[in-house]
């Protein structure tokens, strides 16, 4: 086999090296997460191989593609405009952003941008997690107009976690009411409990609120909230550290559920 020639694509966030015919028929692809090479036909091995060489990083696992889970053949049957799992941090934000920028010279920050900003932050920081049996899912929608900033789902459980940008301000909760800084004070805590319980009725699973404060200079709780947890960005890792409420299918299963959007559609 001679002529093949490797083609970069993106599938479920993940980039893969195509390994193509000239007749554009793939014999082969290249998961540089997993370090495996997933061939199509053993006969092509030797030469698929010295086509990947010069994109291969570190030792790979070179054999036929892995026989998918239940969890991954119900995600690959996703139509693409339904799957959520492509959503960056602020989706809604990013795309609300290129259609309307506002005016170019303004008196006072765009509050999207920074409602834009804290999304981003918290999203990078939970995006972290992935690999340790952690995934993320970025501004789901809710009908009525509420959206799920971010939802995590691991070992330790499923978070339904809200960003809230506080750069450089002073933070004071008092259950239900958040202030930041000079802005007004608002029932936050409670509209948090409100779309976890939605979550938590959609996946049939138990979603706890978080609170996520990006860049608080102080923080200030008068009592301990009832039923959600207030994390700082840079806290969010230790998220990661709980375990033992769900087994790996359990994540999967619910993953698969989560991602697709018309599980959102009845909540």
């Amino acid at each position: 086999m001679s002529a093949l020639r490797v083609v970069p694509a993106y599938r479920h966030g993940r980039e893969r090296l195509y390994v193509c015919r000239p007749d554009g028929s793939n014999v082969a692809w290249y998961d540089r997460e997993t370090g495996r090479v997933n061939l199509l036909g053993e006969d092509s091995r030797d030469d698929v191989l010295q086509a990947l060489k010069p994109f291969l990083t570190g030792p790979v696992t070179v054999g036929p593609p892995p026989v998918p889970t239940p969890a991954e053949l119900a995600r690959l049957t996703l139509h693409p405009d339904d799957d959520l799992a492509p959503n960056r941090p602020g989706e809604a934000l990013l795309v609300a952003l290129d259609r309307d920028p506002g005016p170019t010279h303004r008196l006072r920050p765009d509050p999207r941008r920074r409602a834009l900003a804290a999304e981003e932050t918290v999203g990078t920081a939970l995006d972290g997690l992935e690999g340790a049996g952690w995934h993320t899912l970025h501004s789901i929608a809710l009908p009525g107009g509420d959206r799920i900033h971010h939802l995590l789902l691991g070992p330790g459980g499923l978070y339904a976690v809200h960003a809230l940008y506080a750069r450089k301000a002073r933070v004071l909760i008092a259950d239900p009411m958040v202030t930041v800084g000079r802005r007004e004070t608002e029932p936050l805590l409670r509209r948090l409990r409100s779309v976890a319980d939605r979550a938590s009725y959609a996946l049939t699973a138990e979603v706890r609120p978080v609170l996520a404060l990006a860049g608080p200079a102080e923080l200030t709780v008068t009592a301990p909230p009832r039923a959600v947890r207030i994390l700082q960005d840079t806290e969010l890792a230790g998220l990661a550290r709980f375990g033992g409420v769900l087994k790996p299918a359990d994540v999967e299963a619910l993953h698969g559920m989560a991602r697709d959007r018309n599980t959102w559609g009845r909540v």
